[in-house]
Order: structure tokens, then C-alpha cells, then sequence
């Protein structure tokens, strides 16, 4: 569980339950239930649809009201999800909740869309799935990587 098979990272918001067992004392053995842990596991992991989760950040954004038609598209533009927006005398607040990956840079954007006059916070909310087409791209990559460095491996 530690590397995943869709793009080797950890496997998280598991629960298994062992209901019953037995023990044979010519073929029970450490290695035997292992084998018999792993081959289980990765039975139950094809079988539940496994997916990719990205971590969604709440963004508190604060501007003046002249740039909120402009502030609002930045974050449209990065898949964030308006949850609010509220006026405070000439300043607008907007709660947001955006993903960690299109998040990189928006500093910067911000200031240039506010004319240095916007500022903004995230703190980790949640975990959401990966769209699917994003999806499918690491998926692709990770296993073309892996190819690689597989036929790499038995050419050394």
C-alpha cells in the first residue's frame, strides 16, 4: 500500500477485515500468509475502482471591488469552485475552493490583476477525485516510465 499500482503513490482510506482463517501446521508460515495477504489485497484493490485523489485548498481572497470580474476568472480559470464572496466597504472577500495544483503562480497573477492590491490565504480543506482526463495522463505516464525503466533494468 505504501506505492500504488496506478502512479506509486500510497494507497490511503483502506479498511480490511479479516473474517476468518485456518492454520495448517505443514503449510501455514509467515511467507504463506503474506503471499496470502498480498494476493488478497490486490484482488479487492481491481475490484474497487481505485482512483486518484488531489488535495483541494479553501482560498480566502481579499481585493478591491473594481477587480472582482477579473479576480473571479483567475479562479474560475483554476477549477476553483466559488463557495462565497462578500462585500467589506471597497474590498470584496471570496472563499474559494481550488486545487493545490493550479494554485502554483497565482500570487503573482493575483498582483497583477489587482495592481498589487489583492492579497489571499489557502489552508488544506479536503480531498477530491482527479478529473478524469488528468487522470488518464498520469496513469499513461506512470506506466511509460515504468516501462522504461523496467527494459532499462534487464538491459543492464
Amino acid at each position: 500500500m505504501r506505492k500504488g499500482p496506478l502512479i506509486g503513490f500510497p494507497i490511503v482510506g483502506v479498511r480490511c477485515v479479516v473474517n476468518d482463517g485456518n492454520s495448517h501446521p505443514v503449510d501455514s508460515s509467515e511467507i504463506a500468509f503474506r503471499t496470502a495477504a498480498l494476493m488478497g489485497f490486490r484482488e479487492a484493490y481491481n475490484r474497487a475502482k481505485p482512483t486518484i485523489l488531489e488535495p483541494m485548498m479553501l482560498v480566502e481572497v481579499q481585493f478591491p471591488e473594481e477587480f472582482q470580474g477579473a479576480v473571479i476568472g483567475q479562479l474560475n480559470q483554476r477549477r476553483g469552485a466559488i463557495i462565497s464572496t462578500e462585500k467589506h466597504e471597497t474590498y470584496v472577500q471570496a472563499l474559494a475552493e481550488v486545487p493545490l495544483a493550479d494554485m502554483f503562480g497565482y500570487s503573482t497573477d493575483l498582483r497583477s490583476a489587482t495592481q498589487g492590491k489583492g492579497e489571499f490565504s489557502m489552508e488544506f480543506k479536503r480531498y477530491a477525485e482527479l478529473p478524469k482526463q488528468q487522470r488518464e495522463a498520469m496513469i499513461l505516464e506512470y506506466r511509460t516510465k515504468n516501462a522504461a525503466g523496467a527494459s532499462k533494468r534487464a538491459a543492464g
